[in-house]
């Protein structure tokens, strides 16, 4: 498969070589190719990307995401999957750019013919393609309306190293406020921990188990 990065920064060139090892063609799209050369991958504009990509990826800055796709168009966009990993942060990484909604459901909203699955951005970049470095099983949440997007889109987690039993469908696009809202606690607790290269763990009670002590 043929998987479209928009983004040359930290996330995109994480997950091109995350699904490059798993066997994945990658294009990473760029505003200015020609200055991205030594991005490791091969490298072409916005919409020659959107053009070639079976599936494309948004891993640009959250807060300018939906102008730059605006800049390839939605014809070019409608029918495609895209993967929406992005968060929209204040410049000091203080305030959410969406406070009262997500950049997923924003662009699903700016783009109804482009089924919009959000993913993989309650984590850093290191454990988006390497979960299995961590000491214990973690999760990674989807979001979005569209059954078979979704499908796809954990077919690809489970490329990265994300088995079935650590993806958790949370529903429809409307529940990526929850994820892109994580990214305020995400910083709180790399501030305690002096470090990124964490995640979170969804823990169940078991259906063995009695009914909880008074």
């Amino acid at each position: 498969m043929l998987i479209g990065l928009l983004g040359t920064g930290n996330v995109a060139r994480a997950l091109a070589q995350g699904w490059s090892v798993a066997g994945h063609d990658v294009l990473l799209g760029s505003r200015r190719p020609e200055d991205r050369a030594d991005a490791g991958f091969p490298v072409a504009g916005l919409s020659e990307t959107a053009a070639q990509a079976e599936v494309l990826v948004n891993a640009t800055p959250g807060a300018v995401s939906v102008e730059l796709l605006h800049s390839i168009g939605a014809p070019a966009l409608a029918g495609t999957l895209l993967i929406d990993v992005g968060v929209g942060l204040s410049d000091d990484y203080a305030e959410l750019s969406h406070p009262n909604s997500s950049l997923g459901e924003e662009i699903q909203a700016a783009f109804p013919l482009t089924p919009v699955v959000k993913t993989l951005c309650t984590m850093d970049s290191t454990v988006m393609i390497a979960p299995d470095g961590l000491d214990g099983p973690s999760t990674v949440f989807l979001s979005g309306d569209d059954a078979e997007a979704k499908r796809i889109t954990g077919r690809l987690l489970t490329d990265l190293g994300w088995p079935p039993s650590s993806q958790l469908d949370m529903g429809g696009i409307t529940t990526a406020r929850g994820q892109e809202h994580f990214a305020l606690l995400f910083m709180g607790i790399a501030g305690g921990l002096g470090a990124h290269t964490f995640n979170i763990n969804v823990v169940t009670r078991s259906s063995v188990q009695g009914p909880p002590s008074k």
